[in-house]
C-alpha cells in the first residue's frame, strides 16, 4: 500500500486478515492533518485523523503487517517501490492511496486557517458552525452553488465574490435563498487571538463571520499512477473500475487519489473494496501457479 490513510490502512487490514503479507508506505502527510475533528464516520465522530491513523496502524501491525515511513519516488513495473531513503519494497500488487492536494485562493489568512475556520466540506464541518454568520469564498459557478448548498447549515450566508459579478440567474436564485452578495475585491481573512474574526475587503470593510468555506481546486497525488502508464480521464484523473482496478494490471487505486468526493468514511470502504478484489485476483493467481506446478510434477493427472 502506498498511501497510509484511511483506504491504504483498511485495505492492509482486510488483506492481513486475509493471509496475505503487507506493508504500508506512509509519508506522514495527510490532506486532514490541520482539522481538529472528523465528522460522519460511523462509531469515531469528533475523532482527530491522528488518532484514526494511529488506531489504524496499531491494528495492521496486530495483524504483523508492515509499516514504513517514508515517501515513494518510483514505482517500476513487477512491482519495486524506491523510496526517497532508496529502500526498496517488492510486491505482487500495488494500491495507490496517496490522496490528493488542495488548491485555495491565494489571499492573506487562508491558508493559515485551512482546516480550521476555512473550511472546505459542509457535510464535515457544517454542522459545527451551524446557524452562525458564514461566508464562501470564490466568484465562478462552483462557488455561487457551494453557497446555495451551505445555506442548508446557516440562514445568514455571504458569497464574497473577489471582484467577479454573478450571472442575472446566478443573482436570482441567490436572492432567492437570501445568500447576500459582496463583489469587492477581499483583502484578507481576520484573525485575531487565532480566531476568525471575519473577511476584511480592499476598502476596509470589516464583514464578520465565523468561518468561511471555499471550494478548492481538487488535484490528485497521481504522479506514481501516471508514471506506470495507468489511463486518465480528461480532468487529469486516473480511470479505474468499481473496485479500484486501474487500466494496468496488479495497479489499483484508493481514496481521494481517485475520487475526489471521497470522505474519510468512503475511502475507508474503498480501500475495503480494493483489498477484497486484489485477494480475489491473488486467489486466482495462486490457483493458476498451484495447477501448473502439480502438473509439472505429474505430468499424467491433467485430467485428459
Amino acid at each position: 500500500m502506498i498511501g497510509g490513510g484511511a483506504a491504504g490502512l483498511t485495505a492492509a487490514v482486510v488483506l492481513l486478515r486475509a493471509g496475505r503479507t503487507v506493508a504500508v508506505v506512509d509519508a506522514g502527510a495527510p490532506r486532514n492533518a490541520p482539522a481538529a475533528a472528523m465528522h460522519g464516520y460511523l462509531s469515531r465522530d469528533s475523532m482527530p485523523p491522528r488518532d484514526l491513523i494511529a488506531a489504524g496502524q496499531t491494528e495492521v501491525a496486530g495483524y504483523g503487517g508492515t509499516i514504513i515511513y517514508g515517501t515513494v519516488v518510483d514505482v517500476q513495473p513487477g512491482f519495486r517501490a524506491l523510496l526517497a531513503t532508496s529502500t526498496e519494497v517488492g510486491a505482487r500488487k500495488i494500491l495507490i492511496a496517496t490522496g490528493l492536494r488542495d488548491e485555495i485562493p491565494n489571499i492573506p489568512g487562508v491558508r493559515e486557517r485551512w482546516g480550521q475556520d476555512l473550511l472546505h466540506c459542509p457535510y464535515c464541518h457544517g454542522y459545527e458552525v451551524r446557524d452562525q454568520p458564514l461566508g464562501v469564498l470564490g466568484g465562478d459557478s462552483e462557488a455561487v452553488q457551494h453557497a446555495l448548498l451551505v445555506r442548508q447549515w446557516s440562514s445568514d450566508i455571504t458569497l464574497f465574490t473577489n471582484g467577479t459579478s454573478p450571472t442575472p440567474e446566478q443573482r436570482e436564485v441567490l436572492a432567492a435563498r437570501g445568500v447576500v452578495i459582496m463583489e469587492e475585491v477581499v483583502a484578507r481573512l481576520a484573525v485575531f487571538d487565532d480566531r476568525l474574526h471575519g473577511v476584511e475587503l480592499v476598502d476596509g470593510a470589516l464583514i464578520p463571520r465565523s468561518a468561511v468555506f471555499v471550494r478548492p481546486r481538487f488535484v490528485p497525488n497521481s504522479d506514481l499512477l501516471t508514471a506506470l502508464g495507468c489511463d486518465t480521464d480528461d480532468n487529469g484523473w486516473v480511470t479505474h473500475a468499481a473496485t479500484g482496478r486501474t487500466s494496468v494490471a496488479g495497479v489499483w487505486v484508493a481514496g481521494n487519489a481517485a475520487d475526489p468526493r471521497a470522505q474519510v468514511i468512503t475511502a475507508a470502504g474503498q480501500g475495503s473494496t480494493a483489498a477484497i478484489a486484489i485477494n480475489a485476483e491473488l486467489v486466482e493467481e495462486d490457483i493458476a501457479f498451484a495447477l501448473a506446478t502439480h502438473r509439472a510434477a505429474n505430468p499424467d493427472s491433467s485430467g485428459q
